[in-house]
């Protein structure tokens, strides 16, 4: 992305957010002071999952619309399963416009349904392919084909510029810059368009940038001195989760020191959502939680310190809550799955129960194989109150004679047997 010089560039923020006024008012900045008394920080909360989308992807949109609407651009299309799609058809629906939404097959009927509800008749749904790439390939013959503008997700100017009117938001806000602003990073739209803006701003605001432990596309592009295609990624957390950071994007990022990018992984992000959902009421996604889930790995940077979070999603699907209390489970260390091998005798299985804790309780319990004949493998998964019961557990097991393999860890297995 070519350098503006900055009174450009921060004007153009600044007209940006002045713009959206009309459609939405100012997310709010919140202090948080469950998070701020655990850390000894002022810490506050970008709320962008309280947007009329539910992220700050409206921004981006809105803004790349309106520029091409002033043009005569009547007609755009984009591909996306997530919150952009969503952002699109709010954009879309306010100026008038038609806009064709292309989806994976496999998207969620709710996310196809709020997409319908934010587009209404502006918009069209088009499902197209098992796999992003080839929803992505569609939606790009399709604006060739019918002359409709393409709308990136992330790696466009307009796109950029819009995503930076938060930090315009921040700073007037606050009054004063913040010490530190904690950033996710998914193809970096957000985090490119806030520190392009408060570094010109702001310029002794220091900041860290988030991205899921199976989707660290900033990193890997920081390596190589340029963007590459991750060989796989962990979708979990969808609203970050991306194989390649954008061109534009990282020429923004590009002089970040490595070390101020975090990896979170993706069941403690989940033990982060719950914390989130049960203690202070908010609900974020798994790409929303990014900035808070680092904050206990940062503990002696912030002390003392005012730290801005952006929660930059709270389109949560429930039906995922069992998921992701199971993940957050298993990260904390109090749940646990293993493979038994209990002697085909009567009373064996009598002889292990009698080893559990008083807090042991059997989530799971099934039999993998009934044929052998001295011993039969049970699938089994104990939660417990705390983790040094495994630890107990474990040593009874192999006092008592009893075989076992803790599978709690092993990706593959987990994928067939749990």
């Amino acid at each position: 992305m070519p350098e503006d010089n900055a009174p450009s560039f921060v004007d153009a923020a600044r007209r940006a957010e002045a713009s959206m006024r009309p459609l939405f008012p100012a997310t709010p900045l919140q202090r948080n002071a469950h998070l701020s008394d655990r850390f000894g920080a002022d810490i506050l909360l970008k709320r962008e999952d309280l947007s009329p989308v539910r992220s700050y992807k409206i921004r981006g949109a809105f803004n790349a619309i309106s520029k091409r609407v002033a043009e005569g651009q009547v007609h755009f299309a984009c591909a996306s399963a997530g919150n952009h799609a969503q952002g699109v058809a709010y954009a879309c629906q306010h100026f008038g416009v038609h806009g064709v939404i292309f989806m994976p097959v496999t998207t969620p009927k709710q996310k196809i349904d709020k997409t319908k509800t934010f587009g209404m008749k502006a918009v069209d749904i088009k499902l197209v392919g098992d796999y992003f790439d080839d929803t992505l390939a569609a939606a790009k013959a399709y604006c060739e084909d019918a002359g409709a503008h393409f709308l990136s997700p992330f790696d466009d100017v307009d796109v950029i510029e819009g995503q930076s009117t938060v930090a315009v938001e921040v700073l007037d806000q606050l009054g004063t810059p913040p010490d530190l602003v904690i950033l996710p990073v998914g193809g970096g739209g957000l985090s490119a368009g806030m520190r392009r803006y408060l570094s010109q701003t702001a310029p002794e605001c220091a900041f860290r940038f988030v991205e899921p432990s199976g989707g660290t596309s900033l990193q890997a592009a920081l390596r190589a001195g340029g963007p590459i295609t991750l060989p796989k990624v962990d979708n979990f957390v969808d609203g970050a989760a991306v194989a390649r950071i954008g061109d534009r994007t990282f020429e923004a990022l590009r002089d970040t020191p490595i070390d101020h990018v975090l990896a979170a992984p993706e069941d403690r992000i989940c033990q982060t959502m719950l914390e989130m959902l049960n203690v202070e009421g908010i609900v974020l996604e798994p790409a929303g939680a990014l900035a808070v889930d680092v904050l206990g790995t940062l503990t002696s940077e912030i002390k003392g310190r005012t730290v801005v979070c952006v929660t930059s999603g709270g389109n949560f699907d429930f039906e995922r809550l069992p998921e992701v209390k199971e993940r957050a489970l298993r990260y904390a260390g109090l749940k646990k799955y293993f493979i038994l091998r209990l002697p085909q005798r009567p009373g064996a299985l009598k002889d292990f129960l009698g080893l559990l804790g008083p807090d042991d309780d059997i989530a799971r319990f099934e039999y993998l194989k009934k044929s052998a004949r001295n011993f039969g493998s049970v699938l089994i998964g104990i939660e417990t109150s705390e983790k040094e019961a495994f630890d107990r557990l474990f040593s009874r097991l192999d006092e008592g004679g009893f075989p076992y393999r803790d599978i709690t860890a092993d990706a593959l297995l987990a994928e067939f047997l749990i």
